[in-house]
This record gives structure tokens, C-alpha cells and sequence, in this order.
């Protein structure tokens, strides 16, 4: 399938523009510009938005809770945005989330975890999953149905919820119910986490690198298995949902996970988007296929969660 026009236009437009690629600006200017794509956008409207902060150790994470105009006691989505590891927020994930909570009718808990280059890894993963067992264990503060919570994020929020679920196994922690990982980076390992044939449609090789270079102490943290899920055990992970674009430099990387999940019997789905590109789904202004994907990872939610009670 040919790339969709509008990704056409907008990926154009960037390249004639004179603003540099994020991996050339110093951090704080790039993690501006991340948030000025998505500070305009149209949200849904929804029931309720609270922020709190989720403790852990003498750390506090600030969240978000959003809850829909749903009777009963709500199943929980732990939801990890994207960026890059070093950009991105709840703020920039604002409207994905609003939509996710509306379309599956479950709580969404949007995460402000810690970023690098202040932060390296694995401080990331850990507060992601200090914030889902903060969210069990404060079920009846934020009213929703411990017992049923789940995980998703998109991008390097994918990767990071491939790492809470994880972890949550390993630690034997909190049961989840599934996950949703939306065009997931998945290694580090870029020869085969990155498809240079597709270089450009979104994403650069040396801002994947910029990106690897900053999250991590030394080379052998990307060998994790809370850094790379590609080759990490994947036996007894929840029912998964993997959501990739035809015109993503991460799709075969995306894809290759499917085939490991399955491979590991782990339940899963894999939704293609094949006229699409990287960050697709943020923009259902423009996009069909958004609000498509969206109702495929609330289909994916409600099949696993259920709904209100």
C-alpha cells in the first residue's frame, strides 16, 4: 500500500523546513518542540482528570487519572507515552489517552516517569512499575478495580511496557490482565531494530542512536531484558496486542516480537497500519486509521479487562 498522502504532505513539509532533528538541539529545546506538535491538537471530552503522585521509595511520580462517563468500578490502564525515552509527557499524550479511556471504558493512569539524559536507565522501567503497583495498592483512593489492570504505551512507552510486564512476572508482581504495545521499540540492537531502507519516514538512525546513547550507563544495560524484550523470555507475559506502521523504521522490530511472543505462547494480536507512519496515532484528525487503531487497542482492553461493575 502506497503511503498515505497526508504523511506525504507531512513529512514534506518537515523536510523543508528549517527546524533540525531533535538529536542536534540541545534537550530541552527538542523536548519543547515535542510538546508544541501535540499542545493544539482537539481533545475529547471526558468525565473526570486528577492528578496525583504515585510513591516510591523517596520518590514521587506524578500521574494522571482520567475516568469516562462509565457507572461501576473501572478496570485500570497503565498508560506509558512516548518520545524517545527522553521526551515526551503527559501532557503530550493527553488527547491518546482521553480517547483510549472513552472508546475501552476503563480508567487510564498516564505516567510522568523519569527521563534521561537525567536519568538513565533502568530508573525509567522501575518508576513505570512503581506506578502500576502504586496504582494496586491505592485502588480504593483512585476508585477503580485493582484486580483488573493492564499496560500500553506507544513507542519507547512500548518498550517500557513490555518492561513493566516483565517485571511485574519476574517480581511476582501485580497479575496484568494484557498489554498494548503501539509500533513498540523493541532492542537496541539497530541493525536489527532499525530499517535504514525506511530511513526518514519519521525517524533518523543517529536519533535512534542519540537516543540509545542517552538512556544508557554502559552498553551492556541495552542487553536488558527490561531494555530489549526482542530477546528477552517471554513465557507467561499477558494477552498482547502489537500495533505497527507500514512506513516505520521500528515496524520489523515490532513484528519480530510478535513472531517471539507467539513463538512463547503468549496470546497475541498484531494490528498493521500499512499507509502509515510512526506517531500515526496521535493524529485522528488526519488519520482514519487512528481512531481505527484505537478501537482495535479498546477492543483488545475490554476482551481482557470487561468494563464497569
Amino acid at each position: 500500500m502506497p503511503l498515505h498522502p497526508t504523511a506525504r504532505q507531512l513529512l514534506d513539509e518537515s523536510a523543508s523546513s528549517d527546524q533540525p532533528n531533535s538529536h542536534l538541539l540541545p534537550i530541552e529545546v527538542a523536548r519543547e518542540n515535542f510538546e508544541r506538535l501535540f499542545a493544539a491538537l482537539p481533545v475529547e471530552a471526558i468525565a473526570s482528570v486528577e492528578d496525583h503522585l504515585a510513591v516510591s521509595g523517596d520518590h514521587e511520580i506524578p500521574v494522571r487519572l482520567y475516568r469516562p462517563q462509565v457507572d461501576g468500578l473501572l478496570p485500570i490502564l497503565v498508560y506509558l507515552h512516548g518520545g524517545g525515552w527522553q521526551m515526551g509527557s503527559i501532557d503530550s499524550h493527553d488527547g491518546l489517552c482521553r480517547a483510549i479511556a472513552n472508546a475501552a471504558g476503563c480508567a487510564v493512569l498516564s505516567v510522568a516517569y523519569r527521563r534521561p539524559p537525567e536519568f538513565k536507565f533502568p530508573v525509567a522501567p522501575h518508576d513505570c512499575y512503581s506506578a502500576l503497583t502504586w496504582a494496586v495498592a491505592h485502588a480504593d483512593e483512585l476508585r477503580v478495580d485493582g484486580s483488573r489492570i493492564a499496560v500500553a504505551g506507544d513507542s519507547a512507552g512500548g518498550n517500557l511496557a513490555a518492561a513493566v510486564s516483565l517485571l511485574a512476572r519476574d517480581d511476582d508482581g501485580p497479575r496484568l490482565a494484557c498489554q498494548a504495545l503501539i509500533y513498540p521499540a523493541t532492542t537496541f540492537d539497530l541493525e536489527r531494530g532499525f530499517d535504514l531502507d525506511l530511513e526518514g519516514y519519521v525517524l533518523f538512525r543517529d536519533e535512534v542512536q542519540w537516543h540509545k546513547d542517552a538512556y544508557f550507563v554502559t552498553p551492556e544495560d541495552a542487553a536488558s531484558d527490561y531494555a530489549s524484550p526482542l530477546d528477552a523470555d517471554l513465557a507467561g507475559l499477558p494477552p498482547t496486542l502489537v500495533i505497527t506502521a507500514g512506513y516505520d523504521p521500528l515496524a520489523a522490530s515490532g513484528t519480530a516480537l510478535v513472531d517471539r511472543l507467539e513463538a512463547h505462547g503468549v496470546l497475541t494480536g498484531h494490528q498493521h497500519f500499512e499507509g502509515m507512519i510512526h506517531g500515526f496515532i496521535q493524529f485522528p484528525q488526519l488519520f482514519d486509521d487512528a481512531s481505527t487503531a484505537v478501537s482495535g487497542i479498546a477492543d483488545h482492553l475490554r476482551r481482557h479487562l470487561g468494563g464497569g461493575r
